[in-house]
């Protein structure tokens, strides 16, 4: 089961349910120029998520009659890290790399006890993360609003556990105040690193704290020398472009079979799409997405 959604900036608006076949592209399929085998259709059909652009239309070819819609265009960024954490802070202007050492100085000045990040890598330590993430996660407006927070169902544990058992896991919090207020989610892929959950508490917004998880977890993981890529996967963001390398034209979109109900639904998010994007235009133009972002959050 799948779902069509509405979405106005961080908020979903409505979920339209519907029984799709994923087809998902690894970030190493991306960079290849493959395309991996295609799942038989669901009753209603095929999400594809993060195609590459290019391939389009190969890939609704694999679906003949099928009718296309919902798509998403972005850069899908990526870190390449067949380099030393040192050459990688090199890629940021001076200004960058100020920042963000000011933003980490700063949540120490401000923390009672300063803060601390720990890793989790072995299954102990994933039962640990979990333990201490899944009720901040649930605080989290990924959660409440787009039910992108951390899975807490027993075959995502289950699957986080069998991962970290093959050492294809990392997972991050970071502590202050004493208590959890920001965690990072990474599976490894073969050899790439995706950015699979970050959530932060709300309260703790104010002080950076997933900027500054991020690039502790960084630092890290460059110093394993053992990962290829780190895959921030589909949608674009400022947090993905600031820390990103490099990006990837790519597209998801879903193929529906072309029944009544389908055709409706597909125009009416187009409809939708469309409304969304003028209406970001003219408050872009008035200057005021900011605060309209920050009321959607809210």
């Amino acid at each position: 089961m799948a779902a069509i959604d509405f979405t106005l900036g961080s908020r979903r608006l409505l979920s339209v349910p519907r029984m799709l076949a994923t087809w998902s592209f690894s970030l190493e399929d991306v960079l290849a120029g493959a395309l991996p085998p295609a799942p038989p259709s669901g009753r209603d059909g095929v999400r594809v998520l993060s195609a590459p652009t290019t391939q389009l239309a190969a890939i609704t070819a694999r679906y003949p009659g099928f009718i296309a819609g919902g798509r998403q265009d972005y850069r899908r960024h990526y870190i390449d890290m067949g380099q030393s954490f040192d050459d990688y802070m090199a890629q940021f202007s001076g200004k960058t790399r100020s920042t963000l050492r000011r933003k980490a100085r700063k949540l120490a000045d401000e923390t009672p006890g300063g803060y601390s990040v720990t890793g989790h890598r072995t299954p102990a330590e994933i039962e640990a993360f979990l333990a201490a993430a899944l009720p901040l996660s649930a605080r989290t407006y990924q959660a409440r609003l787009l039910d992108a927070g951390l899975p807490d169902d027993a075959a995502a544990r289950r699957a986080m556990l069998e991962a970290a058992e093959a050492d294809r896991m990392r997972a991050f919090l970071l502590h202050a105040g004493g208590q959890p207020v920001a965690y990072l989610s990474l599976p490894l892929s073969g050899q790439t690193l995706v950015y699979a959950y970050l959530g932060y508490d709300p309260d703790w917004a104010r002080l950076s704290v997933g900027t500054v998880l991020q690039m502790d977890a960084l630092e890290r993981l460059f110093a394993e020398q053992r990962y290829r890529w780190f895959d921030f996967t589909e949608g674009d963001g400022a947090h993905k472009e600031m820390f990103g390398t490099h990006a990837a034209a790519c597209s998801s979109l879903v193929l529906l079979e072309p029944t009544l109900a389908n055709r409706t639904l597909l125009g009416a998010r187009g409809a939708f799409d469309a409304s969304v994007s003028q209406a970001k235009a003219l408050a872009t133009r008035s200057g005021a997405v900011s605060r309209i972002r920050a009321l959607l959050r809210a």
